[in-house]
């Protein structure tokens, strides 16, 4: 899966895959984790929001089954 960068200070990059419903995000430390089963919307919300690590923390981190890939 692709990822693009962005503009945050705890995360590097960010990719979705909307088939698969399947979130990356790369954090900082350089830790990649999966999340799946994330709905469109929370992807649209989460590369939106005006603090993308407190989004992250508060509606993802914990919310949807994840693994980690690096």
């Amino acid at each position: 899966m692709e990822r693009k960068k962005v503009s945050s200070s705890h995360i590097r990059s960010v990719g979705y895959d909307a088939s698969g419903q399947v979130l990356e995000v790369e954090l900082a430390d350089g830790a990649i984790w999966q999340y799946s089963k994330v709905p469109s919307e929370v992807h649209r919300r989460f590369i939106g929001a005006p603090s993308m690590v407190s989004y992250y923390r508060d509606n993802i981190e914990e919310d949807y089954s994840r693994r980690r890939i690096k």
